[in-house]
């Protein structure tokens, strides 16, 4: 069997290098990998690869890079003879041209318990709204979004612990296993429909991860996982940009939160040296410990403060 995989980030490379390394075994050939366009990064905008694209090119690969999928796309792609499409975190939908390239169709892998957090955020939304569970899970690709048959699951319990980064990372080395198992078999199964009631992510901006102090500090600590390391959170400190990269929270009904009543959400209360930096929310602390402020680079509680004393006190907004 043929496969072309379709991926750009670094959680989709993850997911193929483990193909790489097991397609031989499990009976399957990568004849060619799809990402998007190289963008300009860096301070002379180089242009740079996709990590996908990036260890493609390692492994002597075929790279395809097109801007749109249309018919040159098709033209470039349809000689490699792939009878399947493998998806994780592409981007792009496929049209019924592009898809008819591929005579097994698509899979796709998607972060949650789908129908759970269809769309392109499911790994944030699980860890916003704090679940017990989430999972990896591999679907055909159909014409909607995230609707096709469902062939394998694997369910991922989170302790609360989680950042969008580690939880991604986890869910690509779970896919991968679910991608290769499924690959080793010489026909894939019709699969299961989804059932239950769907809902739906959309696009994170970076709106959407400026702190609100006036929400609870557990629901900002959540925001704070979810949303590192991209697109992070922040607030304003006197007007510039500062960054929350870790922190844990205190409910108001601790001890250490039941003697900042009358102080405003956002102030700046106490350095302890043995936990973190203490802010107040509207609803309990919030127990900073890794700050980082515009141009500078990321910095532990302890050695932030040692160069800003003048911290506590402020009010972040």
């Amino acid at each position: 069997m043929k496969i072309l995989y379709a991926g750009s980030p670094e959680a989709a490379a993850v997911t193929l290098k483990i193909l790489i390394e097991r397609q031989k075994e499990c009976g399957f050939q990568i004849a060619g990998v799809l990402s998007n366009p190289p963008t300009a990064k860096g301070r002379h905008k180089t242009p740079t690869p996709t990590p996908v694209a990036a260890l493609a090119e390692e492994y002597h690969l075929p790279v395809y890079t097109p801007e749109h999928l249309d018919g040159a796309a098709r033209e470039q792609i349809g000689p490699l003879g792939a009878d399947l499409l493998v998806v994780f975190a592409y981007g792009h939908i496929f049209g019924p041209k592009f898809m008819a390239l591929f005579p097994m169709g698509g899979i796709n892998l998607h972060p949650s318990l789908l129908p759970k957090y269809r769309g392109c955020t499911p790994v944030p939304a699980a860890i916003l709204n704090r679940d017990e569970k989430t999972a990896a899970t591999i679907q055909y690709v159909s014409p909607k979004m995230d609707e096709g048959n469902i062939l394998a699951q694997q369910n991922i319990e989170l302790d609360g612990s989680e950042t969008g980064e580690s939880l991604l990372l986890k869910s690509a080395e779970i896919g991968a296993e679910l991608f290769c198992n499924l690959l080793s078999k010489n026909h894939l199964p019709e699969g299961k429909p989804q059932t239950g009631e769907a809902s739906y992510t959309s696009i994170i901006t970076k709106e959407d991860a400026k702190i609100n102090w006036q929400e609870s500090a557990a629901t900002i600590e959540a925001k704070i996982r979810a949303y590192y390391p991209d697109p992070g959170c922040w607030c304003l400190e006197k007007g510039e940009p500062l960054r929350l990269l870790n922190a844990t929270f205190i409910p108001q009904s601790d001890d250490r939160a039941s003697g900042y009543v009358v102080e405003p959400a956002g102030q700046v209360l106490q350095f302890v040296k043995s936990e973190g930096i203490y802010i107040k929310t509207g609803d309990g602390l919030l127990c900073v410990k890794e700050l980082q402020r515009q141009g500078k680079k990321p910095m532990g509680y302890k050695d932030f403060m040692n160069g800003a004393r003048e911290f506590i006190g402020t009010v972040l907004e």
